[in-house]
């Protein structure tokens, strides 16, 4: 809110008599320091950038760590964008586990209903998957064990909480020089309820990375989801560590069936039926009859065991993948830790994600990721819950401060000096180091499963959203994402009639 906004509104002048409500909040605020949030971390060095915004490393001056600060620039411009964002946080507010990526804080604005710029605190990591995949060409057969075993761990807890990745790639597989993998990027997440059913019906983010994509998945907008797109995920990033390059790098759709049938051979007729997309299953119902490629010719120097588990990683019909608990069963990973202790949660509370099966305006989107902040900000939060959740007052904020600090790095550009990012820094020893804690996180992993519980806070609509506001049509929401996706005609001939069929058959589609 500005100056003049504030000043033209007659309950905010120093003549009025202030309500008791943000007299307490007033009283409560002076003596707190989260104007000086903005300074307590320094910026060192931008990371990474891309169409999202700026990711920065930077200390925290509170607890002399290093941190990771992304800066999500108008963010709320786009509506589906703003969604993912909520979505992101949320999701990773309710997954804590070593092999998950940790939201450490994000920044308070100053306002619950003007602010447009997200900073989120993320742990620093030193690299990602991809980066050591490329820079590394002695990976040992321990690295390639020792890097599935934590995927599969984090799948696993993340499975059990009924929440799929579905974007999973070397790239969303945070590294450091101690052999720690953690798996981030949330953004096209989805937490499944049980009540759901198979009416249910959701967007596939057609735009996610192909050379990942499960075969059934190929061509299609919309699908059901289950564990084994994840499983199938998990199986490239295994075969890219094995080999040192993607497994399936195809050009297109069609293109990307060729390359995976070259290796897997053709699928059967009832496999094929599981194709969601028509033009997939016509392209492999007419295709040549092809064998199953021997994995160790394109693995030659790869143990027995290994290819054993990646062939049923990777098998066409994910009727036939394993479970990421069954994978961590599997005889490729005898001598490690006890896999019956690891860590489970209980699935998500539906209440908390009520928001995530309607089409949310940006306003709403706001509204409710301002609440998912506050569980930053406990002592806020209180203070928030007490009040009228429609006071005029502001909060006072450190996101200008940090704002300039960002403004002044991403001039400044990327940095060149290997300040902390090594790639090619992968001892062996470091693994015999690291798995000594598997044994002593997992004897602990059924107590943490316990006394997890997820907090209520998004399941109440917010105060001020206006509930008469009109639905959006189904054809608004296919011209918004032809148009956000840059589909072309083909694509969205293909994405409205898929739609259509769907729609006619009795499927609820969830964008």
């Amino acid at each position: 809110m500005c100056d003049d906004e504030r000043s033209s509104s007659p309950s905010s002048t120093t003549e009025d008599v202030a309500t008791p409500t943000t007299e307490r909040a007033r009283e409560f605020f002076a003596n707190k320091h989260w104007a000086g949030e903005g300074s307590r971390y320094e910026l060192q060095e931008v990371i990474g950038k891309g169409s999202y915004g700026t990711v920065c490393a930077a200390l925290d001056r509170e607890t002399g760590k290093r941190v990771a600060i992304k800066k999500v620039k108008n963010a709320f411009e786009h509506a589906s964008d703003a969604t993912r964002i909520l979505r992101e946080v949320a999701l990773l507010r309710s997954l804590k586990h070593p092999d998950i990526v940790e939201v450490l804080n994000i920044l308070l604005p100053p306002n619950p209903r003007d602010f447009n710029d997200v900073f989120i605190v993320f742990e620093l990591m030193e690299t990602d998957l991809h980066h050591v995949i490329k820079a590394n060409d002695d990976l040992t057969d321990e690295h390639h064990q020792f890097f599935l075993y934590q995927l599969l761990r984090g799948l696993k807890y993340m499975h059990s909480a009924n929440v799929f990745h579905r974007d999973l790639k070397p790239k969303n597989i945070l590294a450091n020089s101690d052999c720690k993998l953690k798996i981030c990027d949330f953004g096209l997440a989805r937490p499944a309820f049980a009540k759901q059913g198979p009416q249910m019906i959701f967007w596939t983010d057609y735009v996610a990375t192909r050379w990942y994509r499960a075969p059934e998945l190929c061509g299609s907008f919309f699908t059901q989801y289950t564990p084994a797109i994840d499983i199938w995920g998990v199986g490239c990033i295994f075969a890219e560590l094995l080999r040192g390059a993607p497994l399936f790098p195809g050009k297109n759709v069609v293109n990307q069936l060729e390359i995976i049938t070259d290796v897997l051979g053709t699928p059967t007729p009832l496999q094929i039926a599981k194709v969601r997309n028509e033009k997939a299953r016509r392209f492999l119902q007419n295709m040549r009859i092809k064998p199953a490629l021997p994995l160790v010719e394109k693995f030659p120097n790869v143990a027995p065991k290994a290819l054993n588990l990646l062939s049923k990683l990777l098998a066409f019909d994910p009727d036939d993948r394993p479970t990421a608990a069954q994978a961590l069963a599997d005889p490729y990973f005898d001598g490690m830790a006890d896999v019956t202790r690891e860590p489970s949660r209980r699935p998500l509370s539906k209440e908390m994600f009520e928001w995530d099966s309607r089409k949310l305006t940006r306003e709403e989107v706001r509204e409710l990721l301002y609440e998912e902040i506050l569980h930053y900000h406990p002592d806020v939060k209180r203070e928030w819950d007490k009040g009228e959740k429609q006071g005029h007052f502001e909060y006072p904020s450190g996101i200008a401060a940090m704002a300039e600090q960002f403004s002044s790095m991403e001039q400044g550009g990327p940095s060149s000096a290997p300040t902390f990012r090594n790639s090619k820094s992968l001892p062996k020893h470091a693994i015999d180091d690291y798995r000594k804690q598997v044994s002593l996180f997992a004897s602990g992993a059924e107590k943490i499963g316990r006394s997890e519980s997820v907090k209520p806070g998004l399941g109440d609509r917010p105060s001020f959203l206006d509930e008469n506001a009109p639905a959006t049509s189904m054809e608004d929401d296919l011209a918004d994402v032809v148009q956000a996706m840059s589909l072309d005609a083909d694509e969205a001939a293909s994405l409205a009639e898929e739609a259509k069929a769907l729609l006619e058959s009795g499927h609820e589609l969830i964008m």
